[in-house]
This record gives C-alpha cells, sequence and structure tokens, in this order.
C-alpha cells in the first residue's frame, strides 16, 4: 500500500489514519498498542537489525529513513524503504523468530517506537481486533510484494520508475538515488536518464 512520504516527524495521532487503511476499529484498539511502544533513536548508517540476527523488534517510524537490503557478490541489494507512517522490519524474521537475511539500515537520522515480539503477541491475547487489524497488515504486505515481484517481470524500467515515482516520489530528495536504482533494478546509467527525462 503506498504512504505518503515524509521525514517530518509524526505521531501516534498521525498514525490511526494510517492503521485504519488495514482495519477499522474503535481508537481504544489502536491506543493499547501505542501505550506499548518504545522510543528509540539511531542516527544515520546504524544498524536497526544485522544481517543474520534474529527481528526481535516491530518498529513504527516517527522519522527519517530506513533501508531493508541484503548483500550478495559484494553488493547492497535493497527491498525496502520505510518513512513515517509506515512500520519498518523483516517481516519473516519477525514473524517466525529466525535468523535475518536481510538488514535494516538507518538512511537518515530516526525516531522510531518499538514493540517486541513476546509483548505484541501478548497483546494479541488481549484484543482479537488488534491481531485482525496485524493479520490485515500482513496480508496487505504480501499483496505488495506479488504485485512489486510482477513489475519486475512484466514491466519495463521505464514503467517501473514511473510507477514509483507515483508511489513514493518524495524519496528522489530524500536518499541517495542509488538506492532507488537498486530497489528497482535499474542500471545506475539508465536510471539517471530516466530521472532526467521524466518531470515529477
Amino acid at each position: 500500500m503506498a504512504v505518503s512520504c515524509t521525514t517530518a516527524a509524526v505521531t501516534h495521532a498521525d498514525y490511526k489514519p494510517f492503521l485504519r487503511k488495514f482495519h477499522v476499529t474503535d481508537d481504544s484498539v489502536y491506543d493499547l498498542l501505542f501505550a506499548e511502544l518504545q522510543p528509540v533513536s539511531y542516527q544515520k548508517g546504524e544498524f536497526l537489525v544485522q544481517e543474520g540476527s534474529v527481528e526481535r523488534d516491530l518498529y513504527f517510524v516517527y522519522e527519517g529513513v530506513q533501508i531493508a537490503y541484503f548483500n550478495n557478490d559484494g553488493k547492497e541489494h535493497v527491498v525496502s524503504f520505510s518513512y513515517p507512517p509506515s512500520l519498518a522490519g523483516i517481516p519473516d524474521s519477525f514473524l517466525n523468530q529466525n535468523p535475518s537475511e536481510y538488514a535494516i539500515r538507518a538512511l537518515t537520522a530516526s525516531r522510531l517506537g518499538r514493540v517486541s515480539f513476546q509483548r505484541l503477541n501478548e497483546l494479541f491475547d488481549k484484543s482479537q481486533q488488534l491481531e485482525r487489524l496485524f493479520r490485515k497488515m500482513v496480508e496487505a504486505k504480501f499483496v505488495g510484494l506479488a504485485a512489486r515481484h510482477r513489475e519486475f517481470h512484466a514491466c519495463s524500467i521505464e514503467e517501473r520508475f514511473i510507477r514509483f515515482t507515483q508511489r513514493s516520489a518524495p524519496l528522489f530528495q530524500l536518499v541517495p538515488h542509488k538506492y532507488i536504482a537498486s530497489y528497482l533494478h535499474i542500471d545506475p546509467t539508465n536510471f539517471s536518464k530516466l530521472y532526467n527525462s521524466i518531470r515529477f
């Protein structure tokens, strides 16, 4: 699901419209979750999750931009960006509590709220509506991954570039373009030509 892209700090009140896109419920359900989020900050370049470690926490991004990526042949391959209001984490590692094949690094100074895997599951036992919210969010994530997979196989590099600008154009001003080129699987030279030829 596309979200607005900004590095301006957001609050829990800003997150309620975001969460309602997935599941509408009483404010008390969202507040139950917000009350458990522990504030944490990362400087530019710091890791939220390192490759090979288990993703213990799920993050709500209040400020900043982060990337998730894996290493192959000495290169970083970007798989996602996170920025407010959105969540940051490695879904398979978090959900299965297995070592992650990916890393998450702060591209800019970042502030987030985090909740542990154990505590989140305790909250699910307290609130069926909260559990349903996260089920809907996981479903949306998988639908988005399927759509992205199709883009890579069925769309030209120009079509992939245009679709990205429609979803997340502000990222061009927030992160080095090499990361966006990696995310879109576009050669840096071709990426530069597309960027200079398309109006935003």
